[in-house]
């Protein structure tokens, strides 16, 4: 697909520079000269005019965090992501019911700085801080989740600028993972299929998507998910673009098939609902008109193929 780099957190060809993580004399150079990202619970700092609020490596706001991950080099810039998840907000921070939509003021910062949900601001931001962005984001929520080693139980070190963590006790070096996901443009004839999770809030519908097996192939996990969750089945099936999605670190392989089979049995385990949509019903869905369906969220790999269907823009 030619357009496929053009989705939200497509390769904007930052420049990760991998040769010079285990140096770090240089990384510590390369910090004290560059730029961090803070990130607070996974959100990172916004400034305004939609830019990403990048601050030196002396700024307050970074004292007494963790170790910065370099995640590379922006037209010769070091780039780095820190999480500085232990300050307390002055205000109550409650989970949201599904989109945080809460902005936090940090004191240290200039006014108009806030930490954002990246799903709130990924259609506004560059290409290239889309792309910084997710890296952060992901390799942060690693860290945080995969401080200890998986192998013995011991807490691991992290090394290699942030992209390796090394068990002292066992010796395990452990890496950062990626789960693959594949997300389904299912056809028949001039209809989509379109299927909605509980959990969503009201008109939110997508395209079918799930995680790939051990052991299984993309085109198998495309067959046996959408079967699995609509009783339909599918023929051939083709790559079309892939997005990284940070939320925590998956990987939406996004592909297309033509359904052998129309009939709808929906897994309540799965899906609330699933149903055909027409090539003319979802354009009055683009268009925010549809009595039922809402559109789909700017960013996200579903609208990126939904809408390159309704173009013909899937070659």
């Amino acid at each position: 697909m030619r357009l496929a780099e053009t989705v939200t957190f497509g390769s904007s060809h930052l420049e990760r520079a991998a040769h010079l993580r285990h140096d770090a004399d240089q990384i510590s150079a390369l910090r004290a000269q560059g730029r961090i990202l803070p990130l607070w619970r996974g959100k990172p700092l916004m400034a305004e005019e939609a830019t990403l609020g990048w601050v030196a490596a002396d700024h307050p706001v970074l004292q007494g965090e963790t170790t910065a991950v370099f995640l590379g080099l922006d037209a010769g810039i070091a780039c780095f992501a820190q999480d500085i998840s232990s300050w307390l907000p002055e205000t109550d921070v409650s989970a949201p019911a599904f989109l945080d939509t809460s902005r936090q003021s940090h004191p240290d910062l200039p006014e108009g700085h806030g930490f954002e949900d990246l799903r709130t601001v990924m259609a506004l931001l560059s290409p290239r801080e889309a792309e910084l962005a997710a890296t952060a984001k992901a390799i942060l929520q690693w860290h945080a989740s995969h401080g200890f080693c998986a192998s013995c139980g011991a807490a691991s070190e992290v090394t290699n600028a942030g992209w390796q963590r090394n068990c002292p006790a066992c010796k395990t070096a452990h890496f950062p993972r990626t789960d693959p996901v594949v997300i389904m443009l299912v056809t028949r004839g001039n209809s989509l299929l379109l299927g909605r999770n509980a959990v969503w809030p009201e008109g939110m519908y997508s395209l079918l998507a799930g995680f790939v097996e051990p052991g299984e192939t993309i085109e198998a996990a495309v067959r046996r998910e959408v079967f699995e969750e609509t009783g339909v089945r599918c023929g051939a099936v083709r790559y079309l673009a892939s997005q990284p999605w940070p939320f925590p670190a998956s990987l939406m392989i996004g592909c297309a098939t033509e359904a052998t089979s129309e009939a709808i049995t929906i897994d309540p385990n799965e899906l609330e609902e699933a149903l055909w949509i027409s090539r003319e019903d979802m354009l009055s869905v683009f268009a925010g008109q549809h009595p039922k369906i809402k559109a789909g969220r700017k960013g996200a790999i579903a609208s990126f193929l939904i809408g390159k269907w309704l173009a013909d823009q899937l070659d």
